[in-house]
């Protein structure tokens, strides 16, 4: 089985920063394979952080990075310079055998 779990969201002022956290478990060969995902208020889930290096949404492009603790399986997103349109719920995700998984989300919200 995979379980994914997000945690480090929260209430932040505009400009501010959070560090999000992916922790990894189960049957995954590689946390490589984890990306972030966000879905605002009344808007489609997308793609902010790919699992390929320079794969980000063009709204966060220079401010969002993600990394990866291969030691402990965590992968995360640092968020800098925050907007209030980064409000939404922060996902990560990893396809296995052709699944999708995803945990439950963490909660961002910027407040201008």
């Amino acid at each position: 089985q995979v379980q994914l779990v997000e945690s480090g969201g929260g209430l932040v002022q505009a400009g501010g920063s959070l560090r999000l956290s992916c922790a990894a478990s189960g049957t995954i060969s590689s946390i490589n394979a984890i990306d972030w995902y966000r879905q605002a208020p009344g808007k489609q889930r997308e793609l902010v952080a790919g699992n390929t290096s320079g794969d980000y949404a063009e709204s966060v492009k220079g401010r969002f990075t993600i990394s990866r603790d291969y030691g402990k399986k965590m992968v995360y997103l640092q968020m800098n310079s925050l907007k209030p349109e980064d409000t939404a719920v922060y996902y990560c995700h990893i396809i296995r055998m052709g699944i999708s998984y995803w945990g439950k989300g963490t909660l961002v919200t910027v407040s201008s």
